[in-house]
């Protein structure tokens, strides 16, 4: 039996100086909105000391 898998399709991202409140924000809305069929995603860039949030819709 083959297994369908959600793809997930980037529909928009933003960079901002990096802050570890960010991690429980997204958690917040990852926990909110996934009955909506949008998911969050939290990347940190450790040279430039920036997160960048990605939205995705699957």
């Amino acid at each position: 039996m083959e297994e369908d898998k959600a793809k997930l399709e980037l529909i928009a991202f933003k960079t901002f100086n990096a802050h570890p409140d960010l991690v429980y924000i997204i958690d917040f809305l990852n926990k909110s909105l996934k009955d909506k069929r949008i998911m969050f995603g939290l990347t940190k860039d450790r040279e430039k000391d920036g997160m960048t949030i990605n939205i995705y819709e699957f």
